[in-house]
């Protein structure tokens, strides 16, 4: 298989945030969000195995503005890492001031996709290979929060958990 980059599984997905998508502060309801970000970072998975993806896990999601009512909303996902079958997916959210354009990040999450065949069997998946160092940055990351993650859920040891164990040396 051949060696991707992030940049070949970008995916940028902007709608405008309706009245009957807000809660009753007229701010978008975080579910709402949750699932466009899922959308976004299952075409950035999808884009970059070219394979059947499903949803293993949010890692991580950090809500840190409210949307409001009216807000032009651009939700930006690109795999971090590739795995065995199982792809990183980093996203992040931002919306845009309506008199200037400028763009406010308001919500960033990581989102965990397996690549699997039309019978639900996990299938490999290309390597990744980050160009910048933002990139970098959340692809040598991506280690460590898996290694956290299979702690967590019972499936490593933390004796096993090399990248964690490193921290901490």
């Amino acid at each position: 298989m051949r060696i991707k980059t992030p940049k070949e599984s970008l995916t940028v997905l902007t709608d405008l945030v309706l009245p009957g998508e807000t809660n009753y502060l007229d701010n978008l309801f975080g579910g709402e969000l949750l699932a466009r970000m899922d959308r976004a970072c299952s075409i950035a998975a999808r884009r970059h195995s070219r394979r059947i993806v499903v949803t293993a896990s949010v890692n991580h999601v950090a809500f840190s503005k409210s949307v409001p009512v009216g807000s032009v909303v651009t939700v930006e996902a690109k795999v971090s890492r590739a795995f065995t079958s199982s792809m990183e997916v980093f996203v992040d959210v931002w919306i845009e001031d309506r008199q200037s354009g400028e763009k406010t990040k308001v919500n960033e999450g990581i989102y965990t996709f397996v690549a699997v065949d039309e019978t639900g069997k996990p299938v490999p998946v290309s390597k990744l290979e980050p160009e910048t160092e933002l990139e970098k940055t959340r692809y040598d990351g991506a280690l460590r929060r898996k290694q956290l993650s299979l702690i967590l859920s019972g499936r490593m040891q933390p004796n096993d958990a090399t990248e964690l164990k490193a921290l901490f040396e």
